[in-house]
Order: structure tokens, then C-alpha cells, then sequence
């Protein structure tokens, strides 16, 4: 589940990359609505390990709104 920390890669692609003003859900694209109902069809997987990994992004974009709400 650590390494869906990973979704934050896509920052790098952002000007400038650190923004603290900046919300991440909906400007980046794997922080998208898009992308989150692509991690919560992932929760219904069979495999367990697309089961963590769904958690764990859904975890992270969670985490992500609490500090666009701070």
C-alpha cells in the first residue's frame, strides 16, 4: 500500500510542482473523479493485491481532500 504513494508522481508534471495553495484533487491527473472510480472498480477486483492497491490510492485521494479542506 506504500508504493500507491506513487500516484503522486503525476506533480512532476504540474508548474511549479509544489503549489501549498494548490488543491490536488481535480487538477492532477491521477486525482481526478475519473481516476477514483477507475480505484474503486479496482475494489471489487478478485486479486488481492489490486484490492490493496485500490485502498491505498483511495486512501491517498481521501487523505488529499482532507488537506484541500484544511
Amino acid at each position: 500500500m506504500l508504493l500507491t504513494m506513487l500516484i503522486d508522481l503525476d506533480h512532476l508534471l504540474a508548474s511549479p510542482i509544489f503549489d501549498p495553495n494548490r488543491c490536488s484533487i481535480g487538477y492532477h491527473p491521477l486525482h481526478t473523479i475519473y481516476a477514483s472510480i477507475f480505484y474503486l472498480a479496482l475494489l471489487f477486483s478478485p486479486s488481492w493485491k489490486l484490492k490493496a492497491v485500490s485502498i491505498g490510492c483511495l486512501w491517498h485521494l481521501s487523505t488529499d481532500y482532507i488537506d484541500c479542506l484544511l
